[in-house]
């Protein structure tokens, strides 16, 4: 509501603006147009005046969506802020996302992890907040809150720990070390995302999926014929599928694939990253995280598999 822009009362004044009874004049020096001292002209000073004052800033690129703003961060910066007054709101949702994990470069190795995705509300206040947005394998941050860098891939080891794990590498060593024999998955960080895939045991076994925000990666594929090839036993870990935003739309945080070191008939040589930026893999050439989405990035013989940058995106309701 505003005061009425015609005839203005005084109950016109203490239903926008409040206080205490008994009221006088003197308690809405500094509201509406008033000035801080002397003479209030009541009229002048009020007709059409709100007590709603919502958060200004500078910093981010901006889009308006209904009654909200939304700050989006694609790379470090400020967010400078002047807190809201009278009826308006401080409460910020906030959608923070670090930066995707790398796939390694090999054959039978792990996709990288996601980077961590958080969502949730903190109250602003006036202050400039530092805003960090992630590159591949680095943290995003923003108004106190901190999203984990993805885990790295595993090649010849076990995949890395981070917002979501990296996948593990295979074993040449077909009774060797880690789960069922091929190199475990790394953790991810709980609310933040998921494990990744175990590599699989043997000379020719592939390496798991990176972990995603929406599901883990899934493990690399092993031969089960004793004596040679069968089926495509050899292919990839898919990499853990993202997670949608509620209040911001879009998919995020997806793991990326494995690798193998079998080509088609006995692998599937391109072997999808998840949904929400994850990198592609298999037994030809990787491919990096999405920019801003905080993929992983896809294992491969070849190429660049390095994790997907973060983002900031912050939303605010300027107006009932």
């Amino acid at each position: 509501m505003a005061v009425p822009t015609g005839q203005v009362s005084m109950q016109d004044i203490v239903d926008e603006y409040g206080g205490s009874a008994p009221h006088a004049i003197s308690e809405y020096y500094s509201k509406g147009n008033a000035p801080s001292s002397g003479e209030i002209q009541v009229h002048a000073d009020f007709q059409g005046t709100s007590n709603y004052v919502p958060i200004s800033f500078t910093g981010g690129s901006v889009a308006t969506s209904g009654d909200y703003k939304i700050v989006t961060f694609t790379s470090s910066g400020t967010w400078a802020v002047t807190a809201a007054s009278g009826a308006a709101s401080n409460t910020v949702d906030y959608l923070i996302i670090g930066g995707g994990g790398n796939g390694a470069n090999a054959t039978g190795a792990g996709g990288g992890g996601a980077g961590g995705m958080r969502e949730g509300t903190v109250t602003a206040s006036s202050q400039n907040y530092t805003i960090t947005v992630g590159g591949g394998t680095s943290n995003s941050s923003a108004v106190g809150i901190t999203s984990t860098r993805g885990g790295n891939g595993g090649n010849g080891g076990g995949g890395a720990s981070g917002g979501s794990g990296g996948g593990g590498g295979n074993n040449n060593n077909a009774g060797g070390n880690g789960p069922s024999g091929g190199y475990g998955g790394g953790s991810g960080t709980s609310g933040q995302g998921n494990s990744g895939g175990n590599g699989a045991p043997g000379n020719s076994a592939a390496g798991g999926g990176g972990g995603g925000k929406g599901g883990g990666g899934q493990a690399g594929g092993q031969r089960t014929h004793p004596f040679g090839h069968d089926g495509r036993g050899y292919t990839a870990g898919v990499g853990g599928g993202g997670s949608s935003s509620n209040v911001f739309g879009g998919t995020y945080a997806g793991g990326g694939a494995g690798s193998s070191s079998q080509t088609s008939p006995w692998s599937t040589d391109n072997v999808s990253g998840g949904s929400g930026g994850g990198g592609n893999g298999g037994s030809g050439a990787g491919t990096s995280g999405s920019t801003n989405t905080g993929g992983g990035g896809g294992s491969g013989r070849s190429g660049s598999h390095a994790g997907g940058s973060g983002l900031v995106k912050l939303r605010f309701k300027f107006q009932n």
